[in-house]
């Protein structure tokens, strides 16, 4: 089978933790030695999300008084897809010594007019308490919105509409070797009127990119990794129930947080609608079960 896996924020970082390379690195060792019961007898693509990591880097750009201006958001992405895949290839090296691995920066396409620059949405760096957060926001000129009992940073999240390399992904995998690419939904480009790519400011939904990623190369199954069981109906409260096995249109009958749980959902539902296939959304800690449909949410059509 050709897997698509796509590792959720707290697979590098949990909330409350210290972004400190030492317990990240830590963190993606864990998160290896799950992945690579995937790589046995399988053609396996790794992609992952970047928001604490892009978002420090951030902080330290606009904090560094030599700099002319901050770095932009595409640059710092592609630092990410460097710094993380460089921490998972050689976790993967290490785990499954038989499979080359490799990872490659990614560039993801956007349209120059997507309403998602003028309504940013997508959560970058940690959370402060309300106050705090709004002095960095007036002092930084950012825009802030509420992530459960803190505030974070958010930044535009364009619509993905093509993955660059995705070609060369798919030439690499079935050579056998394991990818990590899209990372933080990959450095998000546009195309001028001659064709020619541009960075922009902006950090494209990782799963959203991981489902158009996984329709490109013709993916047999997704599955989206995260630190809860699964989609729960009524998160949180005490009538929640899991949903196990459900369709596309019993998913989107239902209301998902946008930060959270909203776009692995419509990330699953995109790629069952378009090829027919499953996707799965549960726990890193059993992503056997996941793959063989019997814990976590499978999403058929």
């Amino acid at each position: 089978m050709l897997i698509v896996a796509a590792l959720g924020g707290n697979a590098l970082l949990q909330r409350g933790e210290r972004p400190g390379a030492q317990i990240q690195q830590h963190h993606v060792v864990d998160a290896v030695a799950q992945l690579a019961q995937l790589a046995s007898g399988n053609e396996l693509i790794v992609t992952h999300g970047n928001g604490p990591q892009v978002g420090l880097l951030a902080l330290e750009s606009a904090s560094d008084t030599t700099l002319e201006r901050p770095f932009p958001f595409d640059a710092l992405g592609a630092q990410t897809q460097g710094m993380i895949g460089y921490w998972l290839v050689q976790a993967l090296n290490n785990a499954v010594p038989s499979r080359d691995a490799v990872a490659l920066v990614t560039q993801t396409v956007v349209g120059p007019d997507d309403p998602g620059f003028r309504h940013p949405t997508k959560f970058v760096g940690r959370g402060y308490e309300e106050d705090e957060a709004r002095r960095r926001a007036m002092a930084g000129q950012w825009t802030i919105r509420q992530d459960g009992p803190l505030w974070r940073r958010v930044v535009a999240s364009p619509e993905p509409l093509e993955v660059v390399e995705h070609a060369t992904i798919e030439s690499l995998v079935h050579a056998g070797t394991i990818v990590v690419c899209v990372g933080g939904g990959g450095v998000p480009v546009v195309r001028d009127q001659q064709g020619k790519l541009l960075g922009v400011e902006a950090v494209i939904d990782k799963d959203l990119a991981t489902s158009l990623l996984a329709r490109l190369v013709d993916a047999d199954v997704v599955l989206f990794l995260t630190d809860v069981g699964g989609v729960f109906e009524d998160y949180g409260r005490p009538s929640e129930r899991l949903l196990r096995s459900t369709r596309v249109e019993e998913l989107r009958a239902h209301s998902f947080a946008a930060g959270s749980m909203g776009p692995k959902v419509e990330a699953a539902c995109r790629f069952v609608e378009a090829t027919g296939r499953r996707a799965s959304i549960g726990s890193l800690d059993d992503v056997a079960g996941l793959l063989e449909g019997s814990t976590g949410t499978s999403v058929t059509k």
